[in-house]
């Protein structure tokens, strides 16, 4: 954890100087003096030496050739994302910081010299499996053998939250620093899907259904105002983009912008994997971290798989106002990921 004497006081901060350099600077107590490291990329199309080191040890021949065109487009995503962040920046006067809090969905492989900032609903039960597996030194071989509930349990993972600031900077700089993202209302949709129309997700029914209902549905009974149990995707919608919602609380992660979860203005990100190429995205990180020889991301059909067309349906009954509102909340992570705008949308 970090230090109660540094906790209060700690402000990360970035500054993108050209196209491939960020400075990071870590500002503690007023009587500590700040460091400033280099963090990012520069022109070699891989993250990091130990990331290169660790092919050539495991018998990866030819890599530079044989994963150029993979590597220029991981490029292409993070120039996509350094363009959005720098166009962001400039639109917005705001000052931008990060404190350790902040940090609590990076996910640090010790081991591999790994950062994976996990996205609910981007296969992030998945990737924790393969995390535990790559931190677990032996104790575990088959990510799928790990239930998914022992998967999101916080213990079994350590996160770059927990480590002290200096700690922090060193990993920011040196590992193999990741994401995966996903088209952003499909993603939305998945998590209305999980955890509103699942009769098991009582807690969540408990925890938002009943506020949701509460405030976007007049006339509600009395059953759905204390079990909070059939929200309705136009009610979800109406909550998100209600100003009040924003006020009093940060989003949940299940329906937060990747933008707000993995700070990546902030945080220079090696590679950007995405839910539409999944498995090629994800072994071509298992590669670059030298265990591809050993370990292969799971595959299997998700059968209730929220899909692009179950998307344009649960769209239909949003009136375009509303439409345009939602947009502008995701907007970052459309134009960050380079997602374009749906189809279906009416935007006014």
């Amino acid at each position: 954890m970090v230090p109660a004497e540094v906790r209060p006081t700690v402000l990360l901060r970035v500054l993108v100087t050209d196209r491939f350099r960020h400075h990071l600077w870590v500002q503690g107590p007023p009587a500590q003096q700040d460091l400033t490291v280099t963090s990012g990329l520069c022109t070699d199309p891989f993250p990091t030496k130990a990331a290169i080191g660790r092919l050539g040890e495991h018998g990866v021949s030819g890599t530079l050739l044989e994963l150029s065109n993979t590597a220029v487009l991981h490029q292409m995503r993070r120039d996509q994302v350094s363009d959005t962040c720098r166009a962001s920046s400039a639109a917005s006067r705001k000052r931008r910081g990060l404190t350790p809090s902040d940090l609590k969905h990076l996910v640090v492989d010790e081991d591999h010299e790994l950062i994976y900032c996990y996205v609910p609903k981007v296969a992030c039960t998945n990737w924790k499996r393969l995390m535990m597996v790559l931190t677990g030194r032996g104790k575990y071989s088959d990510p799928m053998e790990i239930p998914a509930s022992e998967a999101h349990v916080s213990a079994n993972l350590k996160t770059l939250n927990q480590y002290s600031i200096p700690e922090i900077n060193h990993r920011l700089k040196s590992y193999m620093k990741f994401l995966f993202v996903r088209e952003p209302f499909e993603r939305l949709v998945s998590a209305y899907r999980n955890k509103f129309t699942q009769k098991y997700n009582t807690s969540f029914h408990k925890r938002y259904g009943t506020k949701i209902i509460r405030r976007q549905r007049k006339n509600a009974t009395q059953e759905a105002l204390r079990k909070g149990h059939d929200v309705k995707f136009e009610e979800f919608v109406a909550y998100l983009i209600d100003p009040h919602t924003q006020r009093e609380e940060p989003f949940n992660e299940h329906w937060q912008t990747v933008y707000s979860l993995c700070h990546p203005c902030h945080i220079r990100y090696d590679l950007v994997g995405k839910y539409e190429t999944l498995e090629e995205d994800s072994n071509y990180v298992l590669q670059l971290a030298g265990v591809s020889g050993s370990l292969k991301f799971p595959t299997y059909a998700k059968s209730t798989r929220t899909t692009d067309e179950m998307t344009t349906e649960f769209f239909q009954n949003i009136s375009s106002e509303h439409q345009t509102q939602l947009y502008e909340v995701y907007k970052l992570d459309f134009l960050m990921f380079n997602y374009s705008v749906p189809s279906y949308l009416k935007l006014e």
